[in-house]
């Protein structure tokens, strides 16, 4: 006897997964209650928030409207896959760690949004200027700051962290940047 949903695979944060859902339910729940990956935030549901910001296939997207079907055979990153593997002794990624020193994480339902679509604005352009930073989040609603603290966690990462080196340690820059208050 046949399952009666499609079994959909993709691979998550470097992990192969595959799954039995309805084709058309949403990654962001898939993500959230399926694989229990609640990093993401579901904000609006309508696409206009950017706070269930994912990659698939380097391409950032917001998870509450690409039903499952679509991520099939996808290559998936979630906010979650950002840091290296933490429970192994790895360490945030420079974004987590500068919004972390910069005050730009309030609530946290924008957060993984934000990072996500910093990480994809890194990616081409490595040190951004203010102005491609607010081009590149202004898809990002958050109703906790006025975003320059969000704007400056992502200049201060690109700035002032080292390249994500394979030893992930720490920037001393910015824990005197935590101190300083």
């Amino acid at each position: 006897m046949s399952a009666p949903w499609p079994t959909i695979q993709f691979r998550v944060n470097g992990e192969l997964r595959s799954i039995e859902a309805p084709p058309m339910k949403r990654l962001l729940d898939v993500l959230r209650e399926d694989l229990r990956l609640t990093g993401t935030k579901e904000g609006c549901g309508e696409g206009e928030c950017g706070s269930c910001s994912v990659r698939i296939n380097g391409e950032l997207v917001n998870s509450c409207l690409i039903p499952v079907l679509q991520a099939d055979s996808a290559t998936i990153q979630t906010v979650e896959g950002l840091a290296s593997d933490l429970e192994t002794g790895g360490a945030l990624h420079p974004l987590q760690e500068a919004f972390l020193a910069c005050g730009g994480a309030q609530c946290g339902i924008c957060t993984p949004g934000m990072l996500m679509a910093a990480a994809q604005l890194v990616e081409i352009h490595p040190h951004p200027t203010m102005a491609e930073i607010r081009e590149a989040l202004a898809g990002n609603l958050c109703r906790c700051t006025g975003f320059m603290r969000i704007f400056e966690s992502v200049l201060h990462a690109t700035t002032h962290a080292s390249a994500h080196a394979s030893t992930h340690a720490s920037d001393p820059s910015l824990e005197q940047t935590q101190h300083a208050g």
